[in-house]
């Protein structure tokens, strides 16, 4: 069994914290982008596009993740404090929300060039697992999103939560929502249907909505929240959702 005891801030300038929550994002998104632009893209033009619609995609992600937060898992309190809402720093980001986000400035960008915006989310879908793994990576070195009580071996004790042993599933996450998912997307980015634009971005959809879904059984709820049906999170409902629209948009591109 491991003891975590990380402290969230990587390092200092004077009075400036660096956190690894931010890191991640940084990680995440230089990576992506990097990626995407050698070795994902083949159209000159796209290429040259992608550098104006990674602003969109950082703006996106953020406004989305926030908004989704406040609206998804914690409405009532911002209701009630407007001025933490602004408060980023804080903490409050949703995953779904962000993903929500990407795909409106995806269709605005997409617009404004006359491109399908199924081009850009395919792109985004082949590079995000990258992000979710040091996203969960640093969820866990904050000792946030932790889970439920164990008796396994690799349970972990989050000393800045209690003396309990919990699995750890922000690295569930980090293993199957990034590692095994980029796997599964770079398998069928080679198969015919993932010429059709939107294919690939639903089979992301189906297998991180399917990954969350199941390891959130093994995740403790969010606090202010609780289980909100049938013995569900709101993550969970909110995987069954893009599940859904997943099914339907890869069935709608396959072969098509």
């Amino acid at each position: 069994m491991f003891i975590n005891n990380f402290d969230p801030v990587a390092f200092q300038i004077f009075s400036l914290e660096i956190k690894w929550y931010s890191l991640s994002y940084i990680i995440g998104i230089l990576t992506g982008w990097i990626l995407a632009k050698r070795i994902l893209i083949k159209d000159n033009n796209l290429r040259e596009k992608f550098d104006d619609y990674i602003t969109y995609v950082i703006l996106g992600i953020i406004l989305g993740g926030r908004l989704g937060y406040i609206l998804f898992y914690n409405f009532d309190y911002y209701l009630n404090n407007i001025v933490d809402v602004f408060k980023v720093w804080q903490g409050g980001m949703s995953f779904h929300g962000g993903l929500l986000g990407l795909i409106i400035v995806s269709v605005l960008f997409a617009k404004k060039n006359n491109h399908n915006p199924y081009i850009y989310l395919d792109i985004v879908s082949l590079v995000a697992p990258i992000g979710i793994f040091f996203g969960r990576i640093a969820n866990f070195i904050n000792s946030e999103l932790y889970g439920k009580e164990t008796v396994l071996p690799w349970g972990v004790k989050f000393e800045k939560i209690d003396n309990l042993y919990r699995h750890p599933s922000q690295l569930y996450e980090a293993f199957f929502e990034g590692l095994i998912l980029l796997v599964i997307l770079i398998f069928f980015q080679k198969s015919v249907s993932a010429k059709n634009p939107g294919f690939i971005s639903g089979i992301f959809l189906i297998f991180y909505s399917f990954f969350r879904f199941v390891i959130e059984f093994f995740r403790v709820p969010d606090a202010q929240l609780g289980y909100v049906f049938l013995n569900l999170s709101m993550g969970q409902i909110l995987c069954l959702i893009f599940f859904i629209f997943g099914s339907y948009l890869t069935l709608k591109k396959y072969e098509s």
